[in-house]
């Protein structure tokens, strides 16, 4: 697997280069210190995976991941940040970037992020994760989801069991399990984390400006 990394701080790179190398499965590193000689480099080379700063000088990571999901909408991008502002977060997200990882997690998650985006999954950072989940409100139009869905998601996002959910809500465990499969069908995902993608995408998270 060929990667391309993104990040203006030589030692950040050298590091994380290592790390990467070190990895089954990875064959080769470049890295790139700008936007717009990341650009270039992926134009030429096509790396399987991008993975990069937010805060690289002059025009940023955001818009180095907008320049490249448009000129091919299935390449696999990751952001490695420092930020955690809710803001930040939406706007990145909606790039539609594959994974998102925070610095201080970098050395735990990192090598997993690239080994699920590699196979076509998702990877956000607990943190990031619980940011998302803590702010998501989806609208009144209950052409997304019914109130009672909402309220079912409320509880699958406290991790409360299908069981657990019915008792609070004085359903049957049968009647969660068909709403629970009900909000992944509209909105198109299998998991919490593509759920998370679909609100940022679709602005249905709110508080996050």
């Amino acid at each position: 697997m060929k990667l391309l990394l993104v990040d203006d701080h030589k030692i950040l790179l050298d590091g994380l280069k290592f790390l990467l190398l070190n990895s089954d499965g990875i064959t080769e590193v470049q890295t790139s210190e700008s936007v717009e000689d990341a650009f270039r480099i992926w134009k030429i080379e096509q790396p399987d995976l991008v993975i990069s700063d937010i805060s690289v000088p002059k025009e940023g990571g955001i818009a180095l991941a907008k320049m490249i999901k448009k000129e091919n909408p299935r390449a696999k991008v990751i952001f490695l940040s420092m930020h955690e502002e809710p803001y930040i977060v939406k706007e990145a997200l909606a790039t539609g970037v594959d994974g998102y990882v925070l610095k201080k997690a970098a050395h735990q998650e990192l090598l997993k992020a690239v080994r699920e985006v590699s196979e076509g999954q998702l990877f956000f950072s607990a943190e990031i994760q619980k940011i998302l989940i803590q702010r998501m409100r989806f609208p009144e139009d209950e052409r997304i989801l019914t109130s009672r869905e909402k309220e079912v998601l409320d509880l699958i996002f406290d991790e409360l069991s299908n069981k657990e959910i019915g008792e609070k809500l004085h359903i049957s465990e049968r009647t969660v399990e068909t709403h629970r499969k009900n909000i992944y069908q509209k909105t198109k995902t299998n998991s919490l984390v593509g759920l998370l993608k679909f609100a940022i995408e679709n602005n249905l998270i709110s508080g996050l400006n």
